[in-house]
């Protein structure tokens, strides 16, 4: 009884931050500078990790690429270079914790520290819990979300010390609502997202109030990871347009970015609506792509 009276209490607050909200949407938001920030980006070979680089690049950022592909990492980095910028590339297995770590011990010592981290990698399997193997799952947890932790570790003391520095967690919209045949997937990104939310919390208990957090939470992007994905919610999303909402985010310190922001109202009604209403909304929403199913039913 005494918590609902406390919350009763806390009614005044809450009009009055709805209403701070509602005015917010009105004033166009500072951007801040990022001009001679270490930038390190994960997954920088290509998709958004790439055009996240070039953005940067723009903005005289110093950039540090990592990824797994060599000829993808230097084909970016030429670009940057081209726009620019200062830049250092590093063959990374992100799936790999001992890699990440003697990475970034050589990041800070040749490069500096680092104030803006974008985790970015990723990698997905189209596939049900059959079909997707024990390999492939480790991997998706190793990349999607440890890598997160070992860098984030890595990185993040330098930026607590110089109260200075954002966090960015290229999460999914399959990291608020699960998909079928993404098992492994949407596992990975709901703890991406839940990674994002702790971090968020945990820095504000600490009273670190000048390092920030940005989660990326888009519906299918056409990077070709995911073949012939459709949805009624709209055709996949092209990575020049993910990509200019997420710098716009960073830039003005936006804590959670949903890409179409449909997504947003589809998770607060995940909450609230009856499950067998749900199951027929997630029937109009209507998600196909191709995907691998070793699940068969046996002749009855």
């Amino acid at each position: 009884m005494k918590f609902l009276l406390d919350l009763l209490l806390l009614l005044p607050l809450l009009i009055v931050c709805c209403l701070e909200s509602f005015v917010k949407l009105f004033i166009p938001k500072r951007r801040k500078s990022v001009a001679g920030e270490i930038v390190l980006i994960t997954g920088a070979g290509h998709g958004i990790g790439r055009l996240t680089a070039y953005e940067f690049a723009k903005l005289k950022s110093k950039l540090v690429l990592w990824d797994i592909n060599k000829h993808g990492l230097e084909e970016t980095a030429a670009k940057c270079k081209g726009l620019g910028a200062k830049v250092y590339t590093f063959v990374v297995d992100c799936s790999n914790r001992e890699d990440i770590y003697s990475s970034a011990k050589k990041v800070k010592a040749e490069i500096g520290d680092v104030s803006i981290l974008v985790n970015n990698a990723g990698v997905v399997y189209t596939s049900d819990l059959f079909a997707t193997q024990d390999a492939q799952i480790e991997k998706t947890f190793e990349v999607n979300i440890l890598a997160h932790f070992w860098t984030t570790k890595a990185f993040l003391p330098a930026m607590m010390k110089n109260n200075h520095g954002h966090v960015v967690t290229v999460a999914s919209a399959a990291g608020h609502i699960s998909v079928p045949f993404l098992l492994a997937y949407c596992s990975s990104k709901f703890s991406a997202v839940g990674f994002h939310k702790a971090l968020t919390d945990e820095l504000a208990a600490l009273q670190i109030t000048g390092v920030k957090t940005t989660c990326l939470c888009p519906n299918f992007v056409n990077t070709g990871f995911i073949k012939n994905p459709s949805t009624s919610l709209g055709p996949a999303l092209e990575p020049e347009e993910v990509v200019n909402r997420l710098m716009n985010g960073i830039l003005t310190e936006q804590k959670m970015i949903f890409i179409p922001s449909s997504v947003a109202f589809l998770t607060i009604l995940e909450r609230i609506l009856p499950e067998r209403f749900l199951a027929v909304l997630k029937r109009k929403i209507n998600i196909k792509f191709d995907a691998v199913i070793g699940y068969k039913m046996k002749a009855q």
